[in-house]
């Protein structure tokens, strides 16, 4: 099964875990990760998730979410099919970043989006092209 993980879907594990939804968010990502890890899951890359990272001013998470790159199955660049794409997602409310990011997971026949922003997971039900959910909601789907 391939797997997209957006920028902030790579953060949830940095982010202030008092909070009991980002700490089953971050615990949901990390088994995720584990089982990506171990090739139960194949996860795509891309030049956004590049562009974004590049801008993290934490550098010990820019360092750890870069580690990722050793697993990655397929690696996304921008293409002129690509940016058809994420204009097409744009129709539905998404900011073009994240429009980006799903684009570049369609071009990978990702079976999954996986990310923890609101914005996006709001607006799933308007893309119909691949399945877009948080951590938790992709645990849940694969017990």
């Amino acid at each position: 099964m391939k797997i997209y993980l957006d920028n902030c879907c790579f953060n949830r594990p940095f982010d202030d875990q008092s909070q009991l939804r980002i700490r089953l968010e971050a615990e949901a990502k990390l088994k995720i990760q584990e089982d990506i890890s171990m090739g139960v899951h194949e996860l795509i890359w891309s030049y956004i998730l590049d562009y974004e990272n590049s801008r993290n001013p934490f550098q010990e998470r820019k360092r750890q979410i870069s580690k990722w790159r050793n697993y990655v199955k397929d690696d996304i660049e921008e293409s002129n099919e690509l940016i058809e794409i994420a204009n097409r997602t744009l129709t539905t409310g998404t900011k073009r970043i994240d429009a980006l990011h799903i684009a570049c997971a369609m071009m990978a026949h990702s079976d999954y989006f996986l990310t923890t922003d609101d914005g996006i997971i709001k607006k799933a039900s308007l893309i119909q092209e691949i399945k877009i959910t948080d951590p938790i909601g992709f645990i849940k789907e694969r017990i």
